[in-house]
C-alpha cells in the first residue's frame, strides 16, 4: 500500500467491494470455479500470466487509473505523483530486475569506496531530455536535492536524509556524479531505484509538476491532475523504442468503473487495482478482456501495534504469531493466489530473503499466552472495504485463531477515512503493501525504530543495530547474513503478522501481450498489441 502512505501512507483511491461474513465461504470458491476452464466451465479463459507474443508496431493504449488526489502532480518526488506516467515519462540512475539485482538506467556504471561511504556514478553521454536539451550531472545533483529538500516532503527522503544531505553530491564532470554519505551504506545504489527517484531536469521543481520533462521513453501530450492525459513515443529515446504509438490515460476513482469501462471496450487496461473475485469472474467471462496474474504483487500484514496495552508484551504478538494456520489462510483469503509468508515480510524472490517463519502450533500459542498470565485474549481487529482482500483476511484469521482461545471481533471501518483514524492509531488492523522495495528499504523505513512509515511502532535496538551493520558491511555474503539475522529478529520478536504475499489480479484486453510488471517497476517498452 504505497500512494495514500505517500499522501497519508501510499494507497490508491477508495477500491473494490469485498465479500462478507459468512457467504466468504461459499461464495468465493463458486466464483472461482467459474473463473476456471476445467469440467463444466462457462467461461473462455482462465486467470494466468500474462501473455508474451510478437506485438506490432504503433496503436494507441488505453489505460484506466485510479488518481492519487485532485492535486496529483507528474513531479516523481512528490508524495501526490501520478504514479503510472512516471515510468514512460522518465529514467533513474538504476532500476531493479525481476530477481532485485541492480541494472543501468541513465548511469553507465557505478562503484563504491572500500568503507562504502562514497559513491560514484558514470552517467551516459548519450541522452537527452524531451526539449532537446542534453542531460549531464548537474540534473542529478538537482533532483538529489530537490528530493531530500524539506520543503518538497518527499517520502524518500526519509529513506535518504539519515546518511545523505544535499550539500554531500557533487558533479566533478558532465557525466560523473558522487555520493558522500554521512554512515556507511553497502545498498545505497539501490535505494536509488525508488519510484521517487526519477531524475528531473536541473531548475524545473516549479514546473515539472505540469510540464513532464524527462527522458524517458515517451513525452508528454497533455495531462489534468485527477483527469485525462496521454503521453507519445519519443523517436529520440536513449534505448530502444517502444511499441507504441502512444498511450492514453484516464482517471476512474472507483473500482468497478473501471472494470465497466474495461467490459466495454473504452479501455485496454486497468492499472493498479486488484481485481476482487467478483470482478475477475466478470472479465474472464468476456471474449474481449482476461485477468492476467503479478506473482507476490503485495503483501497483507496485520500489524499489532507494538506501543498500545494489547501488544506491548512480545509474548502476545507471538501467541498471535503460531495461533493461525497461513495455508488456510492463504485459501480463505485470496484463494490461493499467492504465496505464505509464515510472518516474514521479505519476499521470497529477495536476494537476501531468509526462509524462516514461525509455524502453526495452537498449543505453543496458549502456552505464550500463559506465560503473558492469560488464560485466553480478545481484540478488535479493523478492516474496510478500501482493498478486497482486508476482510476476507481478518475473518480467515478470525477463525483460524479460534482454536487457541484468541477472539477476534472483525470490526469494519469507513475506507474513506481508514488510513487516517485506523492505520497506526488501533491495535490491530488489516493493511497491504506493494513488493519491490530493496531489502535496506524495506527493513528500514517499516520497521526500524522512529521510522515515520513503522506501522507497528516497532523498537528493537539490536534490530537496528543489526540493520546499521548490514549497512556498514560491503562484503556481499556477510551483508546477505546481517539482513538475515534482522529478519529472523523481527519474525521472533512478533512486530507483525504477514500471512502471505498475493498475486495481483489485473484485467486487460486479450489483444495486450508482453505485459510485464514486478514491484513498481512497469515495462512501457516492449507492452503492445499483438500483431496480425
Amino acid at each position: 500500500m504505497d500512494r495514500l502512505l505517500d499522501t497519508v501512507k501510499g494507497h490508491q483511491l477508495s477500491r473494490r467491494n469485498v465479500i462478507f461474513g459468512a457467504a466468504l465461504g461459499v461464495i468465493v470458491p463458486t466464483l472461482l470455479a467459474g473463473c476456471s476452464t476445467g469440467g463444466g466451465g462457462a467461461t473462455t479463459n482462465a486467470i494466468g500470466a500474462p501473455r508474451t507474443g510478437t506485438a506490432a508496431k504503433g496503436g494507441i493504449l488505453r489505460i484506466a487509473r485510479p488518481p492519487a488526489s485532485k492535486a496529483e502532480t507528474l513531479d516523481p518526488a512528490s508524495s501526490l505523483s501520478a504514479y503510472e506516467y512516471l515510468g514512460a515519462l522518465y529514467n533513474r540512475l538504476v532500476k531493479l530486475s525481476t530477481s532485485g539485482s541492480l541494472l543501468p538506467d541513465l548511469a553507465a556504471s557505478w562503484q563504491q569506496t572500500p568503507d562504502a561511504m562514497t559513491w560514484t556514478f558514470t552517467l551516459r553521454s548519450d541522452v537527452s531530455w524531451h526539449d532537446g536539451k542534453p542531460f549531464t550531472s548537474a540534473d542529478v545533483v538537482y533532483t538529489m536535492q530537490h528530493i531530500l529538500d524539506p520543503a518538497t516532503a518527499s517520502p524518500q527522503a526519509g529513506v535518504l536524509s539519515p546518511f545523505l544531505t544535499g550539500s554531500s553530491i557533487s558533479a566533478p564532470t558532465a557525466t560523473t556524479v558522487v555520493f558522500a554519505l554521512s554512515s556507511p551504506n553497502a545498498e545505497f545504489a539501490s535505494l536509488l531505484a525508488g519510484y521517487n527517484c526519477y531524475i528531473i531536469p536541473a531548475g524545473s521543481a516549479a514546473t515539472i509538476g505540469a510540464s513532464g520533462i524527462g527522458t524517458g521513453p515517451f513525452s508528454l501530450t497533455s495531462f489534468t491532475a485527477a483527469g485525462p492525459g496521454a503521453v507519445a513515443r519519443n523517436e529520440s529515446y536513449f534505448g530502444d523504442k517502444p511499441m507504441l504509438d502512444s498511450i492514453e490515460f484516464s482517471s476512474i476513482a472507483d473500482t468497478q468503473a473501471r472494470v465497466n469501462a474495461l467490459l466495454a471496450g473504452q479501455v485496454d487496461f486497468i492499472a493498479q487495482t486488484n481485481l476482487d473475485f467478483a470482478s475477475a469472474k466478470l472479465v474472464t467471462a468476456s471474449t474481449t478482456v482476461t485477468v492476467s496474474t503479478i506473482k507476490n504483487a503485495q503483501w497483507y500484514p496485520v500489524p499489532m501495534l507494538n506501543s498500545s496495552a494489547e501488544f506491548s508484551n512480545p509474548l502476545v504478538r507471538q501467541a498471535l504469531a503460531h495461533a493461525y494456520n497461513p495455508t488456510e489462510v492463504l485459501q480463505l483469503s485470496v484463494q490461493n493466489y499467492g504465496t505464505v509468508a509464515k510472518n516474514n515480510p521479505v519476499p521470497p524472490t529477495e536476494a537476501y530473503y531468509l526462509d524462516y517463519g514461525l509455524d502453526y502450533d495452537p498449543d505453543k500459542s496458549k502456552s505464550l499466552l500463559k506465560q503473558a498470565g492469560m488464560d485466553s485474549f480478545t481484540s478488535d481487529i479493523y478492516t474496510s472495504t478500501y482493498d478486497p482482500v482486508l476482510t476476507p483476511l481478518a475473518l480467515a484469521l478470525k477463525g483460524s485463531m479460534a482454536p487457541s482461545n484468541i477472539t477476534l471481533n472483525v470490526v469494519n471501518a469507513s475506507a474513506d477515512s481508514y488510513y487516517t483514524d485506523v492505520w497506526m492509531k488501533k491495535p490491530l488492523m488489516a493493511t497491504y503493501w506493494y513488493t519491490g522495495r530493496p531489502i535496506d528499504q524495506l527493513l528500514n523505513q517499516i520497521f526500524r525504530s522512529g521510522s515515520s512509515y513503522n506501522e507497528t511502532a516497532y523498537s528493537n535496538p539490536t534490530f537496528d543495530q543489526t540493520l546499521d551493520a548490514a549497512r556498514a558491511t560491503v562484503d556481499d555474503a556477510k551483508r546477505k547474513t546481517l539482513y538475515q539475522d534482522a529478519q529472523k529478529i523481527l519474525i521472533d520478536d512478533g512486530g507483525s503478522l504477514t500471512p502471505f504475499f498475493s498475486d495481483r489480479l489485473v484485467g486487460l484486453s486479450k489483444k495486450i501481450v508482453n505485459y510485464d510488471e514486478h514491484g513498481f517497476e512497469f515495462d512501457y517498452l516492449k507492452i503492445g498489441f499483438e500483431a496480425v
